[in-house]
């Protein structure tokens, strides 16, 4: 069996790995015959619906579809694996075996000699992130089904990037809000906040959304009562849920019209 080219890319929190292989998705003149594969990601698979949504045409797996990933590698014409932070430089050994790969290292200037200099065939610069992971915890949320009110949540993340909630080194979560939109939030200690991105996904207007919203937090000392605690405050009722849309429902018709 002929395995095209895999590339594995790996590097700290928040140091652009989705970002990069998004770059060389763009910078390609068709991404069909395209998969990735993101492992350790559970029930949050944030990077995963992010590019799906961005690259439709790329065959996007998450855990649990390992099988279906190798069975699609011969048809393949490029593969990328990104190994999350998370996850030992040895796991991509235990998804593809002996398999040939080029390893690719997404790295802040800052970092020397690190396993990943060692590990990386190609290295490449990235944002000059914290890599300090001394007591740091990671904290996922999926929020599936949940509607937040975008107000709520532009106060919410405010707090989060600003230690209301503990010392956090990364953020990210993709969010579901009144108007049917669904927002990508990405904050990195040190970078700088973004504005939220919309997603190209269809507008849900019809009750509760069945696609996958959630975040994932990264850092020390993170309340997570308090972030629990406060999330639900930010979610809408069903009565409000119903009302926002079909106030949406009435300016999209009238947009039409005019």
């Amino acid at each position: 069996m002929s395995i095209p080219m895999i590339t594995v890319v790996a590097g700290p929190a928040g140091c652009g790995k989705t970002t990069w292989i998004c770059q060389q998705l763009g910078n390609r003149l068709c991404a069909e015959n395209v998969i990735y594969f993101s492992p350790g990601s559970g029930n949050v698979p944030i990077d995963q619906v992010r590019l799906s949504a961005e690259f439709p045409e790329v065959k996007v797996f998450t855990d649990g579809q390992e099988v279906e990933f190798l069975n699609q590698l011969a048809g393949a014409q490029n593969i990328y694996i990104e190994i999350g932070f998370y996850l030992q430089l040895g796991a991509i050994k235990q998804i593809i075996g002996n398999v040939p790969y080029q390893s690719v290292a997404i790295l802040p200037s800052h970092l020397k000699d690190s396993e990943y200099h060692i590990w990386g065939e190609k290295i490449v610069k990235g944002l000059d992130v914290e890599t300090s992971i001394a007591q740091n915890q990671i904290w996922r949320s999926p929020t599936n089904g949940e509607i937040i009110d975008e107000d709520s949540l532009n106060e919410f993340w405010y707090e989060l990037s600003h230690g209301a909630y503990g010392k956090v080194s990364r953020a990210k979560g993709i969010f579901d809000v009144a108007d049917g939109r669904a927002l990508y939030a990405d904050f990195v200690a040190g970078v700088g906040i973004t504005d939220f991105l919309e997603l190209d996904l269809p507008r849900h207007l019809e009750g509760r959304p069945r696609r996958f919203s959630g975040l994932e937090i990264w850092g020390q000392n993170l309340d997570d009562p308090t972030m629990r605690e406060t999330l639900q405050d930010c979610y809408l009722s069903d009565a409000a849920i119903a009302q926002y849309q079909e106030q949406v429902k009435q300016i999209l018709v009238e947009e039409s019209i005019q």
